[in-house]
Order: structure tokens, then sequence, then C-alpha cells
């Protein structure tokens, strides 16, 4: 999957609507199309964009085609977005020493005076 591909699938409201219509499990065109806004073409052409960006796998039932999440994708999107967070949180934490740091020389500093003045 190309993550580039997956965030511009997802950068369409009515894209996002019906990805977020298959969190509850596999639907057919017809039930992810009830009550939008959308006609059913229009969601077929949907889903058809959210799979080929790997976000959405369909698997047939006599002549039912069900579209379901494709959780590798999704493992994919969100692996590469966790690496957002983690050098996030690693800068988080390399700032939180220096300060740390900062306050513990503060503080040796200050004991020292306190004790010079004694």
């Amino acid at each position: 999957m190309q993550i580039e591909r997956a965030l511009d699938a997802l950068g369409d409201a009515t894209r996002r609507a019906v990805f977020n219509r298959l969190r509850k499990g596999n639907r057919s065109v017809r039930e992810i199309a009830d009550g939008m806004e959308v006609s059913r073409p229009a969601v077929s052409q949907h889903l058809k964009v959210l799979k080929a960006a790997g976000l959405v796998v369909v698997r047939t039932e006599g002549t039912r085609h069900l579209y379901g999440v494709d959780t590798d994708g999704l493992e994919a999107l969100r692996t590469w977005l966790d690496g957002f967070w983690d050098e996030t949180l690693m800068a988080f934490k390399q700032e939180a020493e220096r300060e740390a740091a900062k306050d513990v020389k503060a503080m040796k500093t200050k004991k020292r005076r306190w004790q010079d003045e004694r």
C-alpha cells in the first residue's frame, strides 16, 4: 500500500464517511449508501478508490459484493502514523531530560551557596 494514496483517498469527506461505515463489519454498496446523501454508483466509485488505496477489500457472496476494511492496509497506515508519534515522544523525552538536568544543576548551585553561607 502506498501511504500517499491512502491519505489522498481519506482526504475526501464522503470517502471517509464510506470508510467509517465499514468499521462495524462488511457491508454491501446498498447498506453503505443507505442514509447517505450520495447515490449507490457514487458510493461504488468511492469504494473503488479506497480499494485501490489498499484500505478496503471486497469479497463475493453469491451475487453480492461485500466491502470491508483491509486490516493490512490500515495497519500499514497506522505504522506510518506511529512513526510521527515515536519521533514526537523522543523529542519530548530529550527536552524533558534537558530541563531535568538544568533543574538538578540549579539545585546543586543553590545547595552549594547555602552551605557557603553557613
